[in-house]
């Protein structure tokens, strides 16, 4: 153990086990395993991938609900040297398929639902999987013992330690590689933020295929903590699950806030147990903040910001109830300061540097070498001053203490519950649907907080029921619109030009656009 690279991500679960060998690693509905559990499975399995007929895997999916065989398959791809793409079992085969093709998988770590869905997706990978005998329909990579590693294999700092997808405006999923340096760089600066220990109770509400599980994963198994999954049923009473679990740290996109607070959840003193309590995926609201301050009053609250590009989150506000309402910009939270060893800049409309409000660029060491498709690179990595900067997108504020406020999206991809949807790949969804002729995504306020989509479309007018069974063969449940209007035609701006922003009006409303 002692030879595992400082750089290497697994690394991280080494201390734990040293720390901790006989306490939880994570505890799910399915079951519990120690650090010492999970180690021994996760080196046996990494030396089935190796042993496997078709050679040691540069890539392994890991199709699996949150559990034992996705924990374990993590770990063990990494164990193995290779990179881990966690993948849902509920997307669509077709966009499965996609993303194991992109990503070079050369074998696949699987529960059964990740069977199902593999099967699906028509694809004849080597499978190991988690229950001996049921992944007979493909070739089998049998997980004993017998070929178990002693110790992980070496990784180098520019290998990638996983790789994630993110909403394309192609209309396929774009491929993010993230490299054991860049997420060395990230832990290292959260080990000085946080005071984690072996103590702690994380949860885990984000599935793993959401950069945000990392977060969860490495910081918890870094410090000999414990992760909790969170269940659907928890947030009808989650006071009385964290207590019941004895949650210290809680991690969620802001939209759980107006969750908790429908189910009554967010009443003063209601969560005494959470010392930190972090928010990310999409803009967090001042409000919302000051709610669950009010809760969790032994809680430090912060307001994380970060894409998939830039290694999970890359900014950080710390919320204050006397100073942070008044530093907040229409009503959302200041995102923070940009991590130490980056640089950031901003653009203005003219793509010359602004000096307080403009897009927000960002060059350091958590930043993504480019897409797994390098076609995808045009217009997301800008060269200036001789280095390369990610243009994020998203167009913010820089206060006068340094930290950013974000004000909203330039183009036209959005925060979804946390999922970065292009609305142009939903677009380009719906237009395949049967009798549709063209089709525009707008979005409009959900009533629980947060935003849900509407679609505009021209053609035949059709039921939303089936235009939605359509859509589910292609976006997974968190992309699918919550509206379908139909119309004759587009409005148009004086640009001739379709006015996307008329129909963002309309979408609220029921008059024509």
């Amino acid at each position: 153990m002692n030879d595992i690279p400082e750089h290497a991500l697994h690394g991280r679960f080494l201390r734990g086990l040293a720390a901790s060998p006989g306490r939880p690693a994570f505890r799910t509905d399915a079951g519990t395993m120690t650090y010492e559990a999970l180690h021994e499975r996760a080196l046996g399995w990494a030396g089935s991938l190796l042993a496997a007929p078709a050679g040691p895997p540069r890539a392994v999916g890991v199709l699996a609900e949150k559990g034992p065989a996705s924990y374990a398959g993590l770990l063990a791809t990494l164990y193995a040297g290779a990179a881990a793409v966690p993948l849902a079992p509920d997307f669509p085969a077709v966009r499965t398929r996609r993303m194991l093709e992109a990503a070079g998988v050369s074998a696949v770590i699987a529960d059964r639902a990740g069977l199902a869905a593999l099967e699906g997706a028509e694809l004849d990978l080597p499978v190991l999987a988690s229950e001996p005998g049921s992944a007979d329909r493909f070739p089998v990579i049998p997980a004993g013992p017998r070929d178990a590693l002693d110790t992980p294999r070496p990784v180098a700092p520019d290998d990638p330690a996983y790789m994630l997808f993110t909403s394309g405006s192609t209309g396929r999923p774009k491929g993010v590689p993230i490299t054991h340096a860049s997420t060395h760089h990230y832990f290292s600066l959260l080990d000085a933020r946080y005071d984690f220990g072996p103590e702690d109770v994380f949860s885990q509400t984000f599935g793993l295929n959401f950069d945000c599980a990392v977060f969860d994963l490495f910081c918890a198994w870094g410090a000999g903590a414990s992760v909790h999954t969170v269940p659907v049923r928890a947030y009808t009473d989650l006071p009385a699950f964290a207590a019941e679990r004895g949650l210290s740290v809680w991690f969620s996109t802001p939209s759980a806030i107006a969750l908790v607070r429908r189910m009554g959840g967010l009443a003063p003193g209601a969560l005494p147990s959470l010392r930190w309590s972090l928010f990310a995926g999409e803009a967090l609201r001042c409000a919302d903040a000051a709610d669950w301050q009010r809760a969790a009053p032994r809680s430090a609250v912060e307001n994380l910001y970060g894409p998939t590009e830039l290694t999970v989150t890359v900014t950080g506000h710390r919320w204050s109830p006397r100073l942070s309402p008044a530093l907040g910009v229409n009503g959302n939270a200041p995102i923070g300061a940009v991590h130490e060893g980056h640089d950031h800049l901003l653009l203005g409309p003219d793509g010359s540097p602004a000096a307080t409000e403009g897009e927000l660029c960002i060059t350091g060491p958590q930043m993504t070498s480019g897409y797994l498709d390098p076609a995808d690179d045009e217009g997301r990595f800008l060269r200036y001053g001789g280095r390369t900067w990610y243009r994020t997108g998203d167009r913010v504020r820089r206060l006068d203490d340094g930290e950013l406020v974000y004000l909203g999206r330039l183009d036209a991809q959005v925060q979804i519950q946390g999922w970065r949807v292009e609305l142009a790949e939903v677009d380009d969804a719906v237009r395949a649907c049967a009798g549709v002729e063209d089709a525009v995504t707008v979005t409009r306020p959900a009533a629980g907080g947060g935003l849900e989509l509407v679609v505009f479309y021209t053609g035949v007018p059709g039921s939303p029921s089936v235009l939605a069974r359509q859509l589910r063969r292609e976006l997974p449940e968190g992309m699918l619109p919550r509206a379908f209007r139909h119309v004759e035609s587009f409005p148009l701006n004086t640009n001739r030009k379709i006015d996307r922003s008329r129909l963002a009006a309309a979408a609220g409303s029921t008059g024509a656009p």
